[in-house]
C-alpha cells in the first residue's frame, strides 16, 4: 500500500451560471486568434508533435494515426508505484557506497543500486488511452490550430467539417465537438496493450520500454450506444490496489458529435464517468465559458512584446505550456507533464520525477513571470512529502533533516538510477532554493514563517549533519559528485568537493541565514551564517573558471552545467558583484562557448541563455535562445534533447520529448528583459542592440513588485511600478544618460551613483515617464 497524494483535486473558479445552449454556427467556441498562435496545413502524424491541451492533472493530444483522428488521454497520477526492492536493506545506505568506492568494489553499488532502474519497468509513470474517430470520409485537412488564448484545439478540413476541442482549465474533464460530420462517426476508445502474444521488446528507459513487462490484466471497455449518442467506459488494473478510469459521454445530432472524457485514479475520491456524466448534462458552452475565464485571468498576469518574433511566439508557447501543466494544488511536473507517450511503450525515463535538474528548471518561469501561484503546486507537494523523505533520508544518510532523492516517484520514493545524482546529498538544497525564491519575489511573512523558513532550516540541518571537518578544518563531502560528470563509474564521485555541491550547500546555508534574520531567530542566523563561513573557496582554473573540482577543469562539452550553479540559478557570484566575480562569471562562460554544444541537449542551450543574460550578455543571451527555438523543438514546440535540423549543433539527434529546456528557455527570456536577484532592480539588462523596441507589463521583481517598461527607439521611455507589498525598491536607472524622469505615485524618491530608491505604499502604482 502506497501513501496517497495530500493535494485535493482541483480548486476551480466559481461555477458561472449561464445558459447551456449551443450557438448554432459551426464554430460555436471562440477564442482569440493571435500571430503567436500555432496553425498547420495537416495535423500531425506523430504524437509528439501532436496539439496540446492539458489543466496539470489531465492532458490529450490531438494527431492523426494512420485514418484516425486521435486524442492521447493522459493523467498525471497513472502511476506504477511498486518498491524497488534494491533500494531497502543494510546496504542501502551513503556509508556503504562510500566504503565500496573506498576499497575498490564499487561494481556492488551499480548492481545493486544503480542497474534496476534500468532493468525493471516500474516503479514509472504509465499512459491512459486514446480516443480515435473514423476521419477517413472527411477529405484533406485544410488547418489544424491551437489557439493559445483560449487553449482550443480546432480543426477544419477542406468539405467544411470541423474539430473545437479543449481541456477544462479548472476540472478534469476534456470536451469536443465535431461539426459536418455522419451519424456513423462514433468515438472509439483505443487502450494501451498491456497483454498481447508477441514477443516482448527490450528494455530501454529513453526510447521506453514494454508496457507488457508490468503484466498486469487487460482492462475492459463497455460501449453503451443510444439513439442519441452513448458511453464508454474503461477499468484499467495496475500494480497492487491503483487503478484507473476512462469514461466518455457523447451526443449526435444533425451532423454534430460533442462529447466529454474524464481520467481519474484510485488516487483520489473522484470517478470518471460520474465526471463526465455531470459535464454533458452542464453542457460544453458552459464549461467553456468557465475555461475561457480561467485562460483569460492567466494571459493577464503578464505580457511581452519582442521585436525577435521567434522568441517571443516560443515564449508565447512556452508559457501557455506552463498553464497546461501546473497550478496552485498539482503534483510536480513530470518529465513530461500531462502528455505520456502515445506509442505503446512507457515514456522516456519514465516519465518520472527528476530533481537532478528537469523539475528546477521547470519552475524558473514562475517568478520572474509573476506565475506564483502557478509554481506553488510545487513547494505544496515537496512540503507533503517532507515525511516520507525524512524516512529515506533515516534509512539512507542515518541523519535528521531532510534529503529528497534526485529521482523520485509520484509520491516522493527514490527510484534509484545513477546514485551520484539519483541518490545526491544536495538534491534538497536545490529543491529549498526554490522555498527561498518564492518568499523573495512573494515578500509574503507568512509563506516565511510557514513553510519557507521550516524547509530550509530542515535542509541545512541534513547538510550540517552529512558534511565533515578536513585537515584544514573546512566543512566539506567525504565523497562529492557534479551532475552528469562520468556518468555513474567510480570516478563520478571525487574525492574533493565539486562545485556544484559546494554552491548547493552554501545556497542553503546563506538562505536559511537570511530568513532567519528577517524572522527575528538571532541564535539560528547565525549559526547558518557560521557553517557557511567553514565551507573552502570555489574553485577555478587556470583562467578563473570555475571547474567542476579540484583538478577537473570544464575542457570537454557537457550537458549539464553543473559546475556553474554559483553564477546561475544560485546568484552566488554575479557580473555587478565586483571585479573578480566578474571575471569569474565571464570566465567560466567562456569556457562553455569554448568547447560548445557537440554534447549538449536543448535545455543545455536554453541554461546558455539564462547564464549569459545574467553576464548582460544581450547578443549572446538571444542566440542562445535562438538556437534552442530554431534546433531543438519540435514543430508543436516540444523540447526533444537532441537536435532535429542536421545542424551540428549536437551531436545528439535523438527525440525523447522533456519540458524542462521549454520552461527554462521562457526564463531566459525574462532574464533578457528584467533582474533583481541582487536587490537591484535591472530594466532590459540583457537585450541585442537591434531590440530598438520592446516592451513588457507585470513582470515580477523581488520584493513583490511588478514591473511594467516600455522601450522606444532604443531607450526606456515609460516605467511602471505595482508594489503589491509596498516597500523600498532599488532601480538600476534605465533611462537615457542626461534626463530625468516625471515620477508619480511615490512616497519619497532619491538617487544615488544611477540607482533610484523608491519608497511605495501598498496599492499605489508609481509611473516613471520621461
Amino acid at each position: 500500500m502506497h501513501p496517497k497524494p495530500k493535494a485535493t483535486l482541483f480548486v476551480g473558479l466559481a461555477t458561472l451560471l449561464l445558459s447551456g445552449s449551443l450557438p448554432a454556427s459551426a464554430q460555436s467556441l471562440k477564442a482569440e486568434r493571435t500571430p503567436n498562435d500555432f496553425v498547420f496545413e495537416q495535423l500531425a502524424h506523430s504524437w509528439d508533435e501532436a496539439l496540446p491541451l492539458g489543466n496539470a492533472f489531465v492532458g490529450s493530444l490531438i494527431w492523426q494515426r494512420d485514418s484516425a483522428l486521435r486524442m492521447s488521454l493522459d493523467r498525471i497520477d497513472l502511476w506504477d508505484l511498486r518498491p524497488t526492492d534494491s533500494l531497502s536493506g543494510d546496504r542501502f545506505s551513503y556509508e556503504w557506497v562510500y566504503q565500496q568506492w573506498k576499497n575498490g568494489t564499487y561494481g556492488a553499488v551499480q548492481r545493486k543500486l544503480d542497474a534496476p532502474y534500468d532493468q525493471l519497468p516500474a516503479p514509472s509513470k504509465i499512459p491512459g488511452a486514446a480516443l480515435e474517430f473514423d476521419i477517413s470520409t472527411l477529405g484533406p485537412v485544410r488547418s489544424a490550430r491551437l489557439t493559445l488564448s483560449g487553449a482550443l484545439a480546432e480543426v477544419e478540413w477542406q468539405n467544411g467539417a470541423t474539430l473545437q476541442s479543449f481541456v477544462s482549465a479548472t476540472q478534469p474533464i476534456g470536451w469536443f465537438e465535431f461539426n459536418g460530420v455522419s451519424a456513423d462517426m462514433l468515438p472509439n476508445l483505443i487502450t494501451p496493450r498491456y497483454q498481447s502474444t508477441s514477443a516482448i521488446a527490450g528494455a530501454d528507459p529513453v526510447s521506453g520500454q514494454d508496457l507488457r513487462r508490468l503484466g498486469y490484466k487487460q482492462g475492459q471497455v463497455d460501449h453503451q450506444r443510444r439513439a442519441d449518442g452513448g458511453t464508454i467506459t474503461y477499468h484499467q488494473p495496475g500494480y497492487g490496489d491503483f487503478s484507473y478510469d476512462v469514461a466518455i459521454e457523447y451526443r449526435i445530432a444533425k451532423g454534430r458529435l460533442i462529447g466529454v472524457w474524464s481520467v481519474t485514479s484510485s488516487l483520489v475520491p473522484e470517478k470518471a464517468q460520474e465526471l463526465a456524466a455531470a459535464a454533458i448534462a452542464r453542457s460544453i458552452s458552459r464549461d467553456y465559458k468557465e475555461h475561457r475565464q480561467w485562460w483569460q485571468q492567466y494571459w493577464d498576469k503578464s505580457s511581452i512584446n519582442l521585436p525577435d518574433k521567434v522568441l517571443e511566439r516560443q515564449y508565447a508557447s512556452e508559457i501557455y505550456k506552463l498553464g497546461c501543466v501546473t497550478r496552485h494544488n498539482s503534483p510536480i511536473i513530470p518529465l513530461q507533464g500531462v502528455w505520456t507517450a502515445d506509442n505503446g511503450l512507457l515514456p522516456p525515463w519514465k516519465g518520472d520525477v527528476h530533481h537532478d535538474l528537469n523539475t528546477q528548471l521547470s519552475y524558473w518561469p514562475c517568478y520572474t513571470g509573476n506565475y506564483l501561484d502557478e509554481g506553488f503546486g510545487y513547494l505544496q507537494t515537496l512540503w507533503n512529502q517532507r515525511e516520507t523523505n525524512r524516512a529515506y533520508t533515516r534509512a539512507y544518510f542515518g541523519c535528521d533533516g531532510l534529503a529528497v532523492p534526485g529521482v523520485a516517484t509520484l509520491t516522493g520514493e527514490p527510484m534509484g538510477g545513477w546514485i551520484q545524482y539519483s541518490l545526491s546529498p544536495t538534491i534538497s538544497a536545490w529543491l529549498a532554493h526554490h522555498f527561498y525564491l518564492h518568499w523573495k519575489y512573494s515578500a509574503d511573512p507568512d509563506f516565511l514563517r510557514e513553510m519557507g523558513y521550516p524547509y530550509l532550516k530542515e535542509v541545512a540541518t541534513f547538510l550540517e549533519q552529512i558534511t565533515i571537518k578536513n585537515e584544514q578544518g573546512q566543512r566539506t563531502l567525504r565523497i562529492s559528485s557534479s551532475p552528469e560528470i562520468y556518468d555513474n563509474s567510480p570516478k563520478a564521485w571525487f574525492p574533493t568537493i565539486t562545485n556544484f555541491d559546494l554552491a548547493l550547500i552554501k545556497s542553503a546555508f546563506s538562505e536559511a541565514t537570511e530568513m532567519a534574520a528577517a524572522l527575528e531567530l538571532g541564535d539560528e542566523s547565525a549559526h547558518w551564517a557560521a557553517l557557511e563561513k567553514e565551507l573552502p573557496a570555489f574553485d577555478l582554473d587556470s583562467i578563473g573558471a570555475l571547474t567542476f573540482a579540484h583538478g577537473h577543469p570544464y575542457n570537454e562539452s557537457h550537458r549539464h552545467f553543473s559546475n556553474a550553479m554559483a553564477v546561475h540559478p544560485l546568484s552566488l557570484l554575479d557580473v555587478t558583484g565586483g571585479e573578480d566575480q566578474a571575471r569569474t562569471v565571464r570566465a567560466t562562460i567562456a569556457r562553455l562557448d569554448q568547447y560548445g554544444g557537440a554534447w549538449w541537449t536543448g535545455y543545455s542551450y536554453s541554461w546558455l541563455g539564462n547564464m549569459k543574460a545574467r553576464a548582460l550578455d544581450g547578443e549572446g543571451a538571444a542566440a542562445a535562445l535562438r538556437d534552442f527555438a530554431d534546433y531543438f523543438c519540435l514543430s508543436n514546440s516540444f523540447h526533444a534533447n537532441g537536435q532535429q535540423r542536421g545542424t551540428g549543433k549536437s551531436n545528439f539527434t535523438y527525440r525523447p520529448f522533456t519540458l524542462e529546456g521549454n520552461f527554462a528557455f521562457a526564463a531566459g527570456v525574462q532574464e533578457m528583459l528584467l533582474q533583481s536577484h541582487t536587490g537591484t532592480v535591472r530594466i532590459f539588462p540583457a537585450i541585442p542592440a537591434s531590440w530598438q523596441d520592446a516592451s513588457f507589463r507585470q513582470l515580477r521583481a523581488q520584493g513583490a513588485f511588478l514591473i511594467s517598461a516600455t522601450r522606444e527607439q532604443g531607450k526606456v521611455t515609460t516605467v511602471e511600478i505595482d508594489p503589491t507589498m509596498g516597500g523600498t525598491i532599488r532601480l538600476a536607472d534605465p533611462f537615457p544618460t542626461g534626463t530625468t524622469p516625471k515620477i508619480s505615485g511615490a512616497e519619497s524618491v532619491s538617487n544615488h551613483d544611477g540607482v533610484w530608491e523608491i519608497v511605495t505604499r501598498k496599492g499605489h502604482p508609481v509611473r516613471m515617464t520621461l
